[in-house]
């Protein structure tokens, strides 16, 4: 979707022949609010609007709700992603997608599902906008949500990098894993039990940290609360999201690193096309 994250890229992408005038008119009405019988009012604008796709959060719902909302929105816009997708959904998200010619994609550790109208919108959503985004865990638990913020930043048009397992419970691993990422715009900083990686991160960069509290840990607190409650007590400057919020982080973090990127010019973006990319 980097090329429809606002009403300007519409009509370049329309002015340089990668967009026809029927998915230009389409992606334009999309300010519109598409309603689903009764269940559900699509916001196809979002990713004009506010650069952030529409995003399918897919827990609690049924899987004719689930399956009519992600198809509208592909057709719509020409791609969609559901989050927190259970194995029973992503098996019927994959029978719908062949049944109607979508490519499809899932990631299993951040619970994301993609659905792609054609190989064309793939091509132009694959585009990078020279945004690096750099996403750290505390410990192998925390992965599931940092891949869901991959995923996310990754659709916004930005390079991911990431390090994983660096917990601060054994600091030597931490100052390597920084190091392959300081070219980063911005850091999504994952951590569970008493949540102390951001703050580590926070006073050794000089790019916005943001933390993400997991809820990993045991007993008292254990559910991500304490981790929460440390970062909100940071001595460090960064901003907090709430608990296994991977998918606000991603996407703030991207926020962040395209309008980096932006304002610094086409040097960022060459920058970005050669970078170790890890997906």
């Amino acid at each position: 979707m980097v090329i429809n994250n606002s009403l300007k890229g519409v009509l370049e992408g329309y002015a340089s022949g990668e967009i026809s005038l029927e998915e230009a008119e389409l992606l334009i009405g999309g300010l519109r609010l598409d309603m689903i019988g009764s269940c559900a009012k699509i916001d196809t604008g979002r990713n004009i609007r506010c650069g952030i796709p529409e995003v399918v959060l897919s827990e609690n719902k049924d899987l004719p709700h689930l399956i009519s909302i992600v198809d509208k929105i592909t057709q719509a816009n020409g791609r969609c992603l559901a989050s927190r997708v259970t194995p029973a959904q992503v098996e019927e998200l994959t029978k719908f997608a062949v049944e109607k010619g979508y490519i499809h994609e899932y990631n299993p550790e951040g619970r994301m599902f993609i659905m792609t109208r054609d190989e064309k919108v793939k091509a132009r959503c694959e585009k990078r906008t020279g945004g690096i985004v750099g996403i750290i865990t505390a410990g192998t638990s925390d992965i599931r949500v940092a891949e869901e913020a991959k995923v996310i930043a990754q659709e916004m048009g930005c390079v991911v990098k990431t390090a994983y397992d660096a917990g601060a419970a054994g600091i030597h691993r931490l100052f390597p894993a920084v190091k392959d990422l300081l070219d980063a715009h911005a850091f999504v900083v994952c951590a569970g039990r008493e949540g102390t990686l951001p703050t580590v991160i926070a006073g050794l960069v000089d790019r916005p940290v943001i933390g993400v509290p997991v809820s990993v840990g045991y007993g008292y607190m254990g559910g991500g609360e304490a981790a929460l409650a440390s970062m909100l007590q940071s001595c460090a400057v960064l901003t907090v999201v709430n608990i296994d919020a991977g998918f606000t982080a991603g996407a703030y973090a991207a926020l962040i690193a395209n309008m980096a990127a932006g304002a610094s010019g086409s040097g960022n973006a060459k920058n970005a096309e050669n970078a170790d990319e890890q997906r």
